[in-house]
């Protein structure tokens, strides 16, 4: 019986969002440089996506490079945005094939232009595909989006188009990078770290934590399943008792 087959459909989580962690250490144990496993992980990338899509779930979202990982050694930031670029040309037909639209969330204003074009481009050409969102969080920190949201409300205010006793979660939620998107419910990070790095702060207010010992380049479609198979043995309570579910 396939793995597939062990998920309760009716009880899949609605977006899932991952830390993909554990690239340079795969990569150090291997021998090898770091950005050996930075290409690695662009594999289980590809079969979390494409499991996700085959599985039904409608928005995934994948920290792909932080605020905090412009402090990276510049060869290895210059290296990354490479990747970047030549994963988005690469993968254009996996998501078109698999009706997958892809958006972003994060500073892309401080992404070298050649990364800023081919997502431009990749964006355009999937805006249609309505079978899952993909959504990649890049140059993102959740201080930042935060930080960003509450001045685009001071601003309204000022200009007397808000009144400070209106603001509430939803007038927060609608000024974040994913005022589009619904709450994370699974957070999945690999490479045996248990933080949440800055990730979708606001998001995941509410959100089951998964965390595992994997490395990134060693994440499979099994250990997706295995996530989620969790994540529907648990019981979401969101401050009641059991007794009122």
């Amino acid at each position: 019986m396939s793995k597939l087959a062990e998920i309760d459909t009716k009880k899949l989580p609605e977006h899932i969002a991952i830390i993909m962690d554990g690239n340079g250490r795969w990569a150090k144990k291997q021998g090898f440089k770091r950005i050996s496993g930075h290409k690695r992980g662009t594999r289980a990338v590809r079969e979390t996506v494409e499991t996700c899509a085959e599985i039904g779930i409608k928005n995934l979202t994948l920290y792909a490079f932080s605020t905090e990982n412009w402090r990276r050694p510049k060869l290895e930031v210059k290296t990354l945005m490479e990747l970047l670029v030549s994963s988005l040309r690469k993968e254009l037909k996996t998501m078109m094939d698999n009706d997958i639209r892809l958006t972003t969330i994060g500073r892309q204003d401080l992404l070298p232009a050649s990364v800023q074009k081919e997502l431009k481009e990749v964006i355009s050409k999937t805006q249609n595909n309505k079978r899952m969102n993909l959504v990649l969080a890049l140059s993102y920190g959740g201080r930042e989006e935060l930080v960003k949201a509450t001045k685009s409300i001071c601003q309204l205010v000022q200009k007397n188009s808000l009144k400070i006793e209106d603001i509430n979660e939803d007038i927060l939620q609608k000024h974040l990078y994913t005022q589009n998107l619904p709450d994370v419910d699974l957070m999945i990070r690999t490479g045996g770290e248990e933080r949440i790095s800055n990730f979708l702060l606001w998001q995941i207010a509410y959100a089951e934590l998964y965390f595992l010992k994997t490395l990134w380049p060693d994440f499979t479609k099994d250990h997706l399943i295995e996530a989620i198979k969790n994540y529907q043995n648990r019981e979401r309570r969101f401050g009641k008792i059991s007794e009122q579910l």
